[in-house]
């Protein structure tokens, strides 16, 4: 099965997780996966080495688990740097309850600010403050309470914590890779 045109969903890198006997989540890992690109242009070779690591094995143990680990990578690189600002953070969906959904988020940001941490603070001072700003706001999001009852209430809550964390992965890399995406055409003299 090529994954070439087929988006990952959350089950499918879980899927490929429990091949390698890996019963952790992918989204802190996708958090990591999002800031090594943003600040780090984070190579397929670089990506494919952490992942084995954080999986405790050598290599991806078949090329079709190979092709699931990179198509990841390649669908939030192309998400990330293209015009239709569509990224979406891997997390569990509504297969899954609040509470999990919540505890997805928190490790996903979790994952995106353990690679902030390694940031020179001069460098950080160069940001926005509007990237700043969003980037502090994950801090307090990486400690919300996880135990959601289902409620619509708290389904809204999470779609806007959600909704914040895309923005803030999504400025961090238009920042760190000005003009990619270009996303104001300026329109030609004539």
């Amino acid at each position: 099965m090529s994954l070439i045109n087929q988006q990952l969903s959350f089950s499918d890198v879980a899927d490929a997780f429990l091949i390698h006997g890996s019963l952790q989540s992918p989204a802190f890992l996708d958090g990591r996966l999002a800031a090594g690109l943003a600040l780090h242009d984070l190579a397929a070779e670089a990506w494919l080495n952490e992942l084995c690591d954080a999986l405790g094995v050598d290599q991806p143990r078949d090329p079709e688990s190979a092709e699931v680990l990179l198509a990841w990578r390649c669908q939030s690189l192309e998400a990330l740097a293209g015009e239709a600002l569509n990224y979406e953070p891997l997390l569990p969906d509504e297969m899954f309850s609040l509470a999990e959904r919540a505890r997805g988020l928190q490790e996903w940001t979790l994952g995106f600010l353990e690679v902030l941490n390694d940031v020179d603070p001069e460098r950080r001072q160069g940001w926005s403050a509007p990237l700043r700003e969003a980037l502090d706001d994950l801090e307090g999001l990486a400690a919300i309470d996880t135990e959601l009852e289902e409620s619509s209430d708290n389904e809204n809550d999470l779609f806007a914590l959600t909704e914040h964390v895309r923005m803030a992965a999504m400025l961090l890399y238009t920042e760190q890779h000005p003009g990619q995406p270009q996303v104001e055409q300026v329109e030609e003299p004539h």
